[in-house]
C-alpha cells in the first residue's frame, strides 16, 4: 500500500511511504529525487515557530560525536589561533618589525578576521557543492604552510603574506565546512552539541597566547611558530579522518535570483543585520582590554593574562548557552545571555577599573558571549533551507567580517578623541542593538508571545 506523507526533513515536501518490502529500492530512489530537489524548492512557508525536532539526524552514535571531534579540532586552529594575535601584535611592534607602526602592523590580525570570515560565501557555496573534504585538506595545507613561512619571515610583507593572507586564507577553508558538516547530525541536541564543539577555540584561546608568549624567550620566534603548526598539523589530520557530512552534496548552478533569496526573507534578513551591530561591539574588548587595562595601571605580567581568562569564562559559557539553546530556544537562549554581555559592558567595564573588576569583566564578558560562537549556526539552520546552510552561514560570517575589519579603526579614532569611555560605550550599546534586532526576528517567527520555545 502506498501513503502520501509529508516528509519533516525536507519542511513540506511530499514523499511516498511504501509498506511492501519489495519496492524499497523504489523508497530509496524517490528519497533520492526529493533531496536534490531540495535544493531548488521554495521557502517562503518553510520555517515554523518552535523547534524542529521532526528531522532523522541521529544525535548521537560513534560518527557523529567523531564529526563533533574533527569540528573541535578545526575550532582550537581557528577561532583558537586567533585569539593569540595579541601577542604577536606586542612581539612585532617590540622586536621582529619594530620599525613599524601600531597600526600598520595590525593589518596582520585584521586581515586573518577579515579573510577567515570574508570569504565565507565563496565557502559556504563550495561546500554546498562539493562537500567539505577538499577544502578541509586545501584549508588544512595552506593553515599550516602560512604558520611555517611566519616562522622564516624576517620582513613585514613576508609575515603579512605568510600570516595576514595564507594561513587565514587556510582557516577560512577548515572552520565553516566543519561546522556546517557538524550541525545535521544532530537535532535535537544540535546546540550542546555545537557548544562542546566550539570550547575547542575557547581551550584554544587560553593556551596558544600562554604557549607563544612562553616560547618566544627560550627557543625563539621561528621555533615557536613551528611548534604551533606541527601542533595544528596533529588536530588538522585528526579533523579530515573525522569530518563525513550527514547528506552528500550534489553539484548544482546557482542562480542569481538564489543568491539574493535569503535577503528577501525578513526573518533572516534582520538575524543577519542582528549579527553584524553585535560584532561590532563584540570585538572591542577582546582587542582593547589588555590595553585598556596597562592604562589603567595593571601590570603587564597580569594583563597578558585576561584574553586566557576571557577566554575560559567563554568555554563555560558556549556549553551552558548550547545546552539551554535545546531546552529554552536557540533564540530565546541568545537574547537572553547576549543583552546580559551589553549590560556587564556599561555597568561594570566603564565605571570600574581596578585589578579585581577587570579580571571579573573579563570572566563574566568572556562566559556571556559563549552564546555568539555557540548560537550562531544552529539560529541560521533553524530558519533555512538545509541544501543552502553552507551559503547562508558565508553571508553572516562575511558580514562579521566587516565588523572585525572595521571595529579597529572606528573605536581607535574614539578613543583618540574621547579617550576610553567612548569605546565602551560605543561596545555595550551595539551589542544591545544588535541583540534587539534578533529579538524582532524571532518575534516575527512567533508572534508577541514570550513564553514559546524557539
Amino acid at each position: 500500500m502506498l501513503e502520501l506523507k509529508e516528509d519533516p526533513s525536507l519542511d513540506g515536501t511530499l514523499s511516498i511511504q511504501v509498506d511492501t518490502p519489495e519496492t524499497d529500492q523504489i523508497k530509496d530512489q524517490i528519497g533520492e529525487t526529493n533531496h536534490a530537489s531540495s535544493n531548488h524548492y521554495d521557502t517562503k512557508n518553510a520555517v515554523q515557530p518552535g523547534p524542529q525536532w521532526d528531522s532523522d539526524a541521529p544525535d548521537g552514535g560513534l560518527i557523529a560525536w567523531g564529526v563533533i571531534l574533527g569540528l573541535w579540532c578545526t575550532s582550537f586552529c581557528s577561532f583558537g589561533w586567533l585569539s593569540s594575535v595579541g601577542v604577536f601584535q606586542e612581539y612585532y611592534e617590540n622586536s621582529l618589525l619594530r620599525g613599524y607602526s601600531a597600526s600598520t602592523i595590525s593589518w596582520i590580525p585584521s586581515l586573518q578576521f577579515f579573510l577567515m570570515m570574508g570569504m565565507g560565501p565563496i565557502v559556504g557555496a563550495l561546500y554546498d557543492n562539493y562537500g567539505p573534504r577538499w577544502l578541509l585538506m586545501g584549508g588544512s595545507f595552506l593553515h599550516v604552510f602560512g604558520i611555517m613561512m611566519t616562522s622564516l619571515g624576517i620582513e613585514y610583507y613576508q609575515i603579512l603574506l605568510a600570516q595576514g593572507v595564507c594561513s587565514a586564507l587556510g582557516v577560512s577553508a577548515i572552520f565553516q565546512p566543519s561546522v556546517n558538516c557538524a550541525g545535521p547530525w544532530f537535532n535535537r541536541k544540535r546546540g550542546a552539541a555545537l557548544g562542546i564543539a566550539f570550547t575547542g577555540s575557547s581551550i584554544g584561546g587560553v593556551v596558544f597566547p600562554i604557549m607563544v608568549s612562553g616560547l618566544i624567550p627560550q627557543v625563539g620566534f621561528g621555533w615557536t611558530m613551528r611548534i604551533c603548526a606541527f601542533l595544528i598539523l596533529f588536530l588538522l589530520i585528526i579533523a579530515n579522518l573525522t569530518m563525513r557530512p550527514y547528506y552528500t552534496p550534489r553539484p548544482h548552478k546557482v542562480t542569481g535570483a538564489e543568491l539574493m533569496k535569503p535577503l528577501t526573507e525578513v526573518p533572516f534578513l534582520l538575524l543577519l543585520i542582528g549579527f553584524c551591530i553585535f560584532s561590532f561591539g563584540f570585538y572591542i574588548p577582546l582587542n582593547y582590554l589588555p590595553l585598556q587595562a596597562l592604562s589603567a595601571g595593571m601590570s603587564s605580567d597580569l594583563a597578558q593574562y585576561l584574553i586566557p581568562i576571557l577566554n575560559a569564562g567563554s568555554l563555560f559559557g558556549r556549553l551552558l548557552s548550547g545546552f539551554l539553546g535545546d531546552k529554552l530556544g536557540r533564540y530565546n537562549t541568545f537574547i537572553v545571555v547576549c543583552n546580559l554581555t551589553g549590560i556587564w559592558i556599561l555597568a561594570l567595564w566603564i565605571p570600574h577599573n581596578t585589578n579585581a573588576t577587570l579580571i571579573a569583566f573579563a570572566a563574566l564578558f568572556g562566559f556571556f558571549s559563549g552564546a555568539y560562537a555557540s548560537l550562531i549556526t544552529p539560529m541560521i539552520m533553524q530558519i533555512s533551507p538545509l541544501a543552502e546552510t553552507g551559503f547562508r552561514t558565508g553571508i553572516v560570517f562575511f558580514v562579521a567580517s566587516i565588523a572585525g575589519l572595521s571595529t579597529n579603526p572606528i573605536n581607535g579614532a574614539i578613543l583618540a578623541h574621547s579617550g576610553w569611555v567612548g569605546p565602551k560605550i560605543f561596545a555595550g550599546i551595539f551589542c544591545l542593538v544588535g541583540t534587539a534586532f534578533v529579538l524582532v526576528a524571532r518575534f516575527k517567527q512567533t508572534g508577541f508571545k514570550l513564553f514559546v520555545q524557539f
